[in-house]
Protein backbone atom coordinates (compact mmCIF):
# COMPACT_ATOMS: atom_id res chain seq x y z
CA UNK A 1 0.00 0.00 0.00
CA UNK A 2 1.19 3.51 -0.85
CA UNK A 3 0.44 6.76 0.95
CA UNK A 4 0.68 10.18 -0.69
CA UNK A 5 0.12 13.42 1.26
CA UNK A 6 -0.23 17.01 0.11
CA UNK A 7 -1.64 20.25 1.45
CA UNK A 8 -4.14 22.48 -0.30
CA UNK A 9 -4.17 26.15 0.72
CA UNK A 10 -7.36 28.17 0.38
CA UNK A 11 -8.34 31.71 1.34
CA UNK A 12 -11.85 32.21 2.66
CA UNK A 13 -14.16 35.20 2.80
CA UNK A 14 -15.29 34.43 6.33
CA UNK A 15 -18.40 33.01 7.89
CA UNK A 16 -20.16 30.30 5.89
CA UNK A 17 -18.00 30.69 2.79
CA UNK A 18 -18.50 27.40 0.91
CA UNK A 19 -15.64 26.49 -1.43
CA UNK A 20 -15.73 23.65 -3.96
CA UNK A 21 -12.42 21.78 -3.61
CA UNK A 22 -13.34 18.71 -5.68
CA UNK A 23 -11.04 19.47 -8.60
CA UNK A 24 -8.09 20.25 -6.36
CA UNK A 25 -8.57 16.98 -4.43
CA UNK A 26 -8.78 15.05 -7.72
CA UNK A 27 -5.50 16.69 -8.81
CA UNK A 28 -3.84 15.33 -5.65
CA UNK A 29 -5.25 11.87 -6.44
CA UNK A 30 -3.85 12.17 -9.98
CA UNK A 31 -0.37 13.12 -8.71
CA UNK A 32 -0.43 10.27 -6.19
CA UNK A 33 -0.55 7.62 -8.91
CA UNK A 34 -2.89 5.59 -6.71
CA UNK A 35 -5.63 3.91 -8.72
CA UNK A 36 -7.70 2.19 -6.02
CA UNK A 37 -7.95 3.15 -2.37
CA UNK A 38 -9.23 6.19 -0.53
CA UNK A 39 -8.66 9.91 -0.21
CA UNK A 40 -8.88 11.57 3.18
CA UNK A 41 -9.46 15.33 3.29
CA UNK A 42 -8.88 17.00 6.68
CA UNK A 43 -8.87 20.55 7.99
CA UNK A 44 -6.78 21.18 11.07
CA UNK A 45 -8.73 23.81 12.91
CA UNK A 46 -11.79 23.94 15.10
CA UNK A 47 -13.90 26.33 13.01
CA UNK A 48 -13.70 24.77 9.56
CA UNK A 49 -15.48 21.75 8.09
CA UNK A 50 -15.31 19.38 5.14
CA UNK A 51 -18.45 17.83 3.65
CA UNK A 52 -20.20 17.10 0.37
CA UNK A 53 -22.98 19.07 -1.24
CA UNK A 54 -24.48 19.68 -4.65
CA UNK A 55 -22.55 22.88 -5.30
CA UNK A 56 -25.33 24.99 -6.82
CA UNK A 57 -26.71 28.45 -5.97
CA UNK A 58 -29.80 27.22 -4.14
CA UNK A 59 -27.88 25.02 -1.74
CA UNK A 60 -25.18 27.66 -1.29
CA UNK A 61 -28.03 29.80 0.04
CA UNK A 62 -29.82 27.02 1.96
CA UNK A 63 -26.88 25.60 3.92
CA UNK A 64 -25.99 28.87 5.73
CA UNK A 65 -29.67 29.42 6.56
CA UNK A 66 -30.00 25.88 7.91
CA UNK A 67 -26.90 26.34 10.06
CA UNK A 68 -28.34 29.57 11.46
CA UNK A 69 -31.61 27.83 12.34
CA UNK A 70 -29.81 24.91 14.01
CA UNK A 71 -26.97 26.85 15.66
CA UNK A 72 -27.94 30.55 15.89
CA UNK A 73 -25.25 33.19 16.25
CA UNK A 74 -27.16 35.39 18.65
CA UNK A 75 -27.66 33.07 21.61
CA UNK A 76 -25.46 32.51 24.64
CA UNK A 77 -22.34 30.38 24.14
CA UNK A 78 -20.10 29.80 27.16
CA UNK A 79 -17.12 29.91 24.76
CA UNK A 80 -17.62 33.69 24.58
CA UNK A 81 -16.99 33.99 28.32
CA UNK A 82 -13.61 32.31 27.91
CA UNK A 83 -12.24 33.97 24.76
CA UNK A 84 -14.60 36.91 23.98
CA UNK A 85 -14.12 36.25 20.25
CA UNK A 86 -17.76 35.91 19.21
CA UNK A 87 -17.37 32.58 17.46
CA UNK A 88 -18.88 30.05 19.86
CA UNK A 89 -21.48 29.19 17.23
CA UNK A 90 -18.64 28.60 14.74
CA UNK A 91 -17.11 25.91 16.94
CA UNK A 92 -20.45 24.19 17.51
CA UNK A 93 -21.29 24.23 13.79
CA UNK A 94 -17.87 22.82 12.88
CA UNK A 95 -18.25 20.05 15.46
CA UNK A 96 -21.48 18.91 13.85
CA UNK A 97 -20.29 19.10 10.24
CA UNK A 98 -16.89 17.57 11.02
CA UNK A 99 -13.26 18.24 10.04
CA UNK A 100 -12.80 15.41 7.56
CA UNK A 101 -14.18 13.32 4.75
CA UNK A 102 -13.06 10.02 3.24
CA UNK A 103 -13.89 9.31 -0.40
CA UNK A 104 -13.18 6.04 -2.23
CA UNK A 105 -10.77 6.21 -5.16
CA UNK A 106 -11.74 3.84 -7.99
CA UNK A 107 -9.69 3.58 -11.18
CA UNK A 108 -7.87 6.81 -10.26
CA UNK A 109 -11.01 8.90 -9.75
CA UNK A 110 -12.91 10.10 -6.71
CA UNK A 111 -16.05 7.94 -6.47
CA UNK A 112 -18.51 10.81 -6.10
CA UNK A 113 -22.10 10.97 -7.25
CA UNK A 114 -23.06 12.97 -10.33
CA UNK A 115 -24.15 16.02 -8.34
CA UNK A 116 -21.82 15.54 -5.36
CA UNK A 117 -18.89 17.87 -4.75
CA UNK A 118 -16.38 18.06 -1.92
CA UNK A 119 -16.56 21.41 -0.15
CA UNK A 120 -14.77 23.27 2.58
CA UNK A 121 -17.09 25.33 4.79
CA UNK A 122 -15.57 28.28 6.62
CA UNK A 123 -17.44 28.72 9.88
CA UNK A 124 -15.26 31.29 11.63
CA UNK A 125 -16.44 34.89 11.80
CA UNK A 126 -13.44 36.25 9.88
CA UNK A 127 -11.45 35.63 6.71
CA UNK A 128 -8.93 32.82 7.05
CA UNK A 129 -6.17 31.10 5.13
CA UNK A 130 -6.70 27.38 5.55
CA UNK A 131 -4.40 24.46 4.90
CA UNK A 132 -6.22 21.25 4.11
CA UNK A 133 -4.41 17.95 4.27
CA UNK A 134 -5.21 15.45 1.51
CA UNK A 135 -3.89 11.96 2.07
CA UNK A 136 -4.39 9.31 -0.63
CA UNK A 137 -3.89 5.67 0.39
CA UNK A 138 -4.08 2.54 -1.72
CA UNK A 139 -2.51 0.78 -4.67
Amino acid sequence: MSVHSEQIEISTKGEVDIIDITERVQEVVDRSGIKNGMALIFVSGSTGAITTIEYEPGLLHDLPRALERLFPKNIEYKHHETWHDGNGHSHVRASFLGPDLTVPVVNGSLALGTWQQIVFVELDVRRRTRRLIVQVMGE
